[in-house]
């Protein structure tokens, strides 16, 4: 009998021991499957860290992501926001996805894409995503539709307020708590712990250092005063309050990052979860970021270079650099891999794999280009070189500030670069006319946000804003103006109407129409709301977004909507003062 025990343990042994090897080879841990924390900041450039040499601040807790895993030194995103968020959901080049603007429509993802939170779930992720979506609003464009099973921020680009503001939660209108960073991270906290014992991704788009300049006083006092060390080299003029703000609100974003990681380490996650911090793309000032050219919305490097860390306690090699270039779009192939889950999805990956570099530092350079491209202007890195949208070619290894030209001494690369710029625009960009409507009443959603910012002002009303995303209808002063929107309801149903509106004491009982088709609806403003505008007395540095106002829901009664495309319409049957009033949004609710 003891034989025969022991010969049992042994057997257990072997077979622990080749099951604990099989793992080891592929450097994952036999824990059940890897948490995946995403973190994305906004406007952030590669310099603006502590660990990238800025003396400006300090950002410990950022920092030790790099230090405790592994930094890729050459990782880029695109110019702008909607691009780079779209890239990183789908692993497909942007230019493939319909996304050709960061509002009014242009920054949506065409459907049938699938979206890295649709892999995590199909895979029994538990999915989250709290922050700044921007890649479309309504249903099937918004976040709920597209993989996650929370969400919490706004769907829109840039936001006019960041304390306390207006918010959605799944779709539903809702008043934020505190400071914008802050709140999101709450509720990331919150998601963690209720998730600890199952598998979770959670994506955290911070929204911030994006304008408006607004920070709680705490960071603010620190930089107010505070002599800058670390400054822009090049001949464009610095604005320093600016640069000082977004310095404070880093390292307000590096406080929440230090809350994501002391939580998971005091629940004993760390061990088990994946975190990937970077930018969205380069800075939204000219600041000190590594002596690069370029900021936001360029193409040469300082617009398009991001910090990359991923951290995998115990599974990845601390404090290690990756010198291969990496770009967005190879996030959800490595982390699919990673996790060790199925890439499901119809269509082509644009992204590589980047798991054989952070688990055995496999390093293969060959045939790897990165493609940027925005506003009609396209650059393409390799490993060594960048060529510039004005095909002249610089080899970027040695001058990230792009001031020596070695066009003439590598004419076969500048050429063979210039002919892969040609061939990649040739076979992903998309020159067809957008011809989407705003959807309105997904059968399998509640809520559909229409707002603003996505609608046509006719007559005497003004947009408050050039910059739409934030902005509001004023200076409606006759029955003969109105607002449109290009909508397609998606299925017949019966719907809630709020109109969030303000509206003078002298201007109570404007009658207002709503209309789809030959379908009508009328309500009446019967109570007077004309809050001041927010956003000047927190803004740090003026801003070029509209101001915002406390908006109040006018219920409206209910409609009946039938399936098909028209003009969702609004206009004023009777006006009893001198306007309207200021017209944010109107909401739907399936009922």
């Amino acid at each position: 009998m003891r034989k025969l025990i022991l010969g049992v343990v042994l057997i257990q042994i072997i077979l622990f021991s080749s099951c604990h090897t099989k793992k080891e080879e592929k450097g994952k841990p036999i824990a059940k499957k890897p948490n995946v924390v995403l973190i994305m900041t906004d406007d952030q450039g590669w310099g603006d860290l502590s660990i990238h040499g800025n003396k400006n601040l300090n950002t410990p807790n950022i920092d030790a992501l790099a230090l405790n895993g592994v930094s890729f030194e050459n990782f880029y995103v695109q110019p702008v926001c909607s691009p780079t968020r779209a890239e990183l959901l789908t692993g497909r080049y942007f230019t493939r996805l319909g996304v050709y603007e960061t509002s009014a429509g242009g920054e949506r993802m065409n459907l049938g894409e699938t979206t890295i939170a649709e892999v995590f779930k199909h895979a029994g992720y538990k999915t989250a995503a709290y922050g700044k979506w921007h890649n479309g609003m309504q249903p099937p464009y918004h976040p709920n539709a597209r993989g996650f099973d929370d969400f919490y921020g706004f769907a829109s680009g840039h936001w006019g307020n960041y304390f306390s503001p207006m918010l959605e939660r799944n779709g539903k209108i809702v008043k934020g708590n505190g400071f914008l960073v802050d709140d999101l991270t709450d509720k990331g906290l919150e998601f963690i712990e209720k998730n600890q014992e199952n598998p979770f991704f959670l994506y955290l788009p911070y929204n911030t250092p994006h304008s408006p300049m607004q920070v709680p006083d705490i960071y603010w006092d620190k930089f107010e005063n505070k002599t800058l060390q670390s400054r822009y080299q090049g001949e464009e003029k610095e604005d320093i309050l600016f640069t000082k703000a977004a310095l404070a609100m880093v390292e307000n974003v590096d406080y929440n990052v230090g809350r994501i990681t002391t939580l998971l380490k005091k629940l004993g996650l760390d061990d088990d979860t994946i975190i990937v911090f970077l930018s969205d793309n380069g800075p939204n000032g000219w600041r000190y970021n590594g002596g690069m050219k370029g900021k936001k919305g360029s193409t040469d490097e300082g617009g398009v270079r991001s910090p990359f860390f991923v951290q995998w306690k115990n599974v990845l090699k601390p404090n290690t650099k990756i010198a291969t270039i990496a770009s967005a779009l190879d996030i959800l192939p490595t982390l699919t891999d990673l996790a060790d889950i199925e890439l499901i999805g119809t269509k082509p990956i644009d992204g590589h794999n980047l798991a054989p570099i952070l688990l055995k530092n496999d390093v293969d350079h060959g045939g790897k280009y990165i493609f940027n491209h925005w506003n009609g202007k396209t650059s393409v890195r390799s490993q060594e070189f960048r060529l510039d949208n004005h095909n002249r070619l610089f080899k970027i290894t040695a001058d990230r500030s792009q001031e020596i030209e070695v066009t003439d001494m590598h004419p076969e690369i500048a050429t063979a670069l210039s002919s892969v710029k040609m061939e990649w625009l040739k076979e992903t960009l998309t020159n067809k006319k957008d011809d989407r409507p705003f959807t309105l009443g997904h059968p399998d959603y509640v809520f559909t946000q229409i707002p603003a910012r996505d609608g046509i002002a006719h007559g005497n009303i003004e947009r408050s804003n050039q910059y739409p995303n934030d902005s509001f209808f004023t200076n409606w002063t006759s029955i003969t103006d109105s607002i449109t929107w290009d909508v397609e309801v998606l299925a017949d149903g019966e719907f809630e109407v709020q109109l969030y509106y303000t509206c003078k004491p002298e201007d109570i009982g404007t009658q207002l129409e709503l209309s789809h088709g030959h379908t009508k609806l009328i309500g009446t403003i019967t109570q007077s709301h004309d809050p001041p505008l927010l956003g000047k007395e927190n803004d740090r540095t003026p801003r070029i977004e509209s101001y915002i106002k406390d908006f109040k829901p006018l219920p409206m009664g209910k409609i009946h909507l039938n399936k098909g495309r028209s003009q969702l319409t609004l206009k004023a049957l009777k006006i009893s003062g001198k306007q309207v009033g200021d017209i944010r949004m109107v909401v739907f609710k399936r009922i």
